[in-house]
């Protein structure tokens, strides 16, 4: 757990607007000096400061072309900050406004747990038959622990096209931590559910028996995102009979049975254009976090944009990232001052780069 020291005044006192001017005026001293990411979950007054906006993947891209500015502010959380750190091409330095900004789907799998278990594997399996696939909400660590072993990152726009890869080799699949993606995306694929397995990493050999070990060909983490289980097929039902028109489009982290009964199933960044390319007066219910569904509602005034949960909250850790941390960051790199610097460094840096290119490599 990384945590953020406190703020102290004059940000924990000034209104929105005098934080946002200040932020403003920031923002424009750095001018080329700074790049601005901002992931489509973040607040909206902090979402209008980004030079770039989408989904892990297209920041993921974005990051990994930034050569001149001499820093990236990434409004998002810890994971995505080293991973741009890892990939930018430049000598910039990446700040995350907000050391708390975390992931709780990222800290349901540690590195050495990880290994742990992939040690078991490799007792029943030999380790050329075993391919470790990590989603990209993941610390640096796992994904240098994924590249050593030959493995490959993933996010959720591109998860069925590498893991299509690593079965068509002949591989069975380790994936973590997000046991929802990883079922979901199989399912897409063709596979059974017999051929998953759910690894418990607080039980020994994942919980499973060595029938299971032996016969499944994906072993899946057991690890979610609480803000995507949220979401129920009974919301969805309740939807379709208030209003038969309805569409349901829902982020590949949600639990099957609701993935099950959507109309549209993607990331983000799929979510935002299927609906700004739908037809004027469609209905959608959304199954992912708030701030972009209210995002969604306000940039497609011609249609109607809801929740498939009417009492849905936003992602916390996400949420932490507000105009104050945002506003204190860009003060402090106009003073010269370098506060909350993400580095990856030594070995993890270079086998972590390895499994985030080969990502890139088959996002083309």
């Amino acid at each position: 757990m990384i945590y953020q020291q406190a703020l102290s005044a004059p940000y924990t006192e000034l209104s929105e607007e005098e934080l946002a001017s200040r932020a403003r005026a920031a923002r424009a001293a750095l001018g080329d000096r700074v790049v601005v990411l901002a992931h489509h979950y973040q607040r909206p007054e902090v979402v209008t400061f980004g030079d770039f906006r989408g989904d892990s993947l297209k920041l993921a891209q974005l990051a990994a072309t930034q050569e001149k500015a001499d820093f990236v502010v990434y409004c998002g959380v810890h994971f995505m900050a080293e991973s741009a750190d890892i990939l930018k091409r430049g000598s910039q330095q990446v700040i995350l406004p907000d050391l708390g900004a975390g992931c709780d789907m990222a800290d349901m799998a540690e590195a050495d747990d990880v290994a742990d278990a992939w040690d078991e594997l490799v007792a029943v399996h030999p380790e050329s038959d075993l391919l470790p696939v990590t989603y990209i909400n993941s610390t640096a660590a796992l994904k240098a622990f994924v590249g050593k072993k030959g493995g490959v990152v993933c996010t959720s726009s591109n998860a069925q096209r590498i893991v299509k890869w690593a079965l068509d080799l002949g591989k069975r699949v380790f994936f973590f931590p997000d046991q929802h993606l990883g079922r979901n995306t199989c399912r897409s694929l063709g596979m059974s559910l017999e051929e998953m397995v759910l690894w418990d990493p607080e039980q020994t050999q994942g919980g499973l028996s060595d029938a299971s070990v032996k016969e499944a060909r994906v072993f899946l983490w057991k690890g979610h995102c609480p803000v995507h289980m949220m979401f129920s097929a009974k919301q969805v039902q309740a939807l379709r009979a208030r209003d038969r028109h309805i569409k349901v489009i829902a982020h590949p982290e949600c639990a099957m049975d609701v993935v099950d009964l959507a109309d549209e199933v993607g990331s983000t960044e799929f979510i935002v254009n299927t609906i700004a390319k739908s037809a004027p007066g469609s209905s959608w219910a959304v199954g992912t976090e708030m701030n972009l569904v209210n995002r969604i509602a306000a940039e497609n005034p011609d249609k109607r944009v809801v929740s498939i949960n009417p009492f849905m909250c936003l992602c916390g850790t996400m949420n932490r990232i507000d105009l104050a941390h945002l506003a204190w960051s860009l003060e402090n790199l106009v003073a010269g001052r370098l506060e909350n610097v993400i580095s990856v460094e030594g070995e993890d840096r270079a086998f972590a780069k390895l499994a985030l290119e080969r990502m890139l490599e088959m996002s083309v």
